[in-house]
């Protein structure tokens, strides 16, 4: 029989061991999360400029890049549930993930060398396709491969990841548009070819030899099911629908409301602006997490909600650019970047065991219909009020019209502290158990 203390010094040995497994996991968890960021930041960030050499319609801009939403309603429903069942040697979850490598990359080298409207948009709704088949199967990795005590700091350090990559796209791409029209593009291919290949190499899934595909309706109506099966799923997916709306929108015009709206056509204003956004989404996600774990994820959610979605309102009053502007915006996005950050997190608490596939997918498609009223709705929105806002050519509308989703969604967010507790004390109470488990 082993004393107490060579006991308590092995307990001692494999909490460590398993501490050291976590962290290693969910960094290299996080490179995904680096990859997927960089390409769509550098997407939608410069893609309508691109656009733009084809056409002088936002409203049309709007709808191509807003049709990455039709692709986020659709390939999630399919990809998130099979990647459930999909049993293989190299796993469930890895084997969509890189069907969907090449060709992101591929489309992201060749965008910027088309010859018009059409071409163009056809191969940014490829890139988008396959952005869609790799990111259900690499939320739903999450889940099975991290212990839930750990789901706050991860997706810290996936968003940290996420702000790093939002930071160098910005700014690094602006810089590099001025060199040479492709090469942010060029760039953005090599970079989530390399970051996404990284969760696939180094991380191990439990195989298996029964390769199951369901039939495309079977898959959707489970979609549907647990969509229909659990409330507070569905209170958080409405509101992922906001965020992601409000995310997408403003991602999506930056550049143009600094350039076209505010006139401000230097690179330094542009520098600043992008930097201050990017710094206070990697400040959020150093201390989100905490924050988090600390008053729960829920309740740093909403509360930053208010002052994330009232500062969205407040930049409607903007018509002249100062640079005092910036400590604003740093706060702004410092909530902003906590909602974000926090958001999965809250997700993985409320999933069951069994559909996570399921659920993120259904989270990603949800995100699809805040890319599809969002981003074309602000386009829209500055074509539409133009005449009105001469100003700023109407961009100055673009604020308020995506804070005010971010508001309306505070009472579900609200209504799932309740549930996180729940889940907190079932997380606790079976680590309690866990070392009679073991002996």
């Amino acid at each position: 029989m082993p004393n107490g203390r060579s006991s308590t010094s092995s307990a001692a040995v494999l909490s460590s061991a398993s501490a050291g497994s976590s962290r290693r996991l969910v960094w290299t968890l996080g490179l995904g999360a680096f990859g997927l960021a960089f390409s769509l930041t550098t997407t939608a960030a410069y893609l309508p400029r691109l656009l733009k050499e084809f056409t002088n319609s936002t409203s049309l801009i709007g709808l191509i890049l807003g049709a990455e939403g039709a692709f986020a309603l659709t390939v999630p429903l399919v990809i998130g549930p099979w990647s459930d069942t999909f049993h293989t040697p190299m796993g469930r979850r890895r084997p969509f993930m890189l069907a969907a490598i090449g060709p992101m990359g591929f489309c992201l080298a060749l965008v910027a060398f088309m010859p018009n409207l059409w071409t163009t948009a056809l191969l940014v709704f490829a890139f988008f396709f396959a952005y869609y088949v790799y990111e259900p199967p690499y939320r739903g990795l999450y889940p099975d491969l991290l212990p839930e005590a750990v789901y706050g700091r991860a997706q810290g350090v996936q968003h940290l990841l996420r702000g790093i990559a939002l930071g160098t796209a910005l700014i690094g791409g602006a810089a590099l548009l001025h060199i040479w029209h492709a090469a942010p593009f060029l760039v953005a291919a090599f970079v989530v070819v390399a970051a996404c290949s990284v969760p696939i190499i180094f991380l191990r899934e439990t195989g298996g030899d029964a390769r199951v595909f369901e039939g495309i309706g079977t898959y959707l109506r489970h979609s549907w099911r647990v969509f229909t099966a659990n409330g507070d799923v569905r209170r958080f997916l409405i509101a992922n629908a906001a965020w992601e709306g409000a995310f997408a929108g403003g991602r999506s015009f930056v550049v143009l409301y600094l350039t076209v709206g505010l006139g401000q056509k230097s690179v330094g204003v542009s520098t600043a602006v992008l930097g201050t956004i990017a710094g206070g989404y990697v400040v959020a996600a150093l201390i989100a997490g905490r924050l988090g774990d600390r008053f729960g994820l829920a309740r740093v959610i909403w509360t930053c909600s208010i002052v994330y979605g009232a500062g969205m309102l407040a930049g409607g009053l903007i018509q002249v650019w100062r640079y005092w502007y910036l400590p604003v915006i740093f706060l702004v996005a410092i909530t902003a970047g906590a909602v974000m950050t926090l958001a999965w997190g809250l997700l993985f608490k409320l999933m069951p065991a069994n559909d996570r596939g399921a659920i993120s997918g259904l989270a990603t498609t949800t995100k699809g219909f805040g890319l599809l009223i969002g981003v074309p709705l602000a386009g829209v929105a500055v074509d539409l009020l133009t005449p009105h806002l001469r100003t700023t050519h109407g961009y100055q509308a673009l604020w308020p019209l995506l804070g005010v989703p971010i508001l309306a969604v505070i009472p579900l967010v609200r209504s799932l502290e309740r549930v996180e507790s729940d889940a907190d004390r079932a997380a606790e109470s079976h680590q309690a158990e866990a070392p009679h488990l073991v002996v």
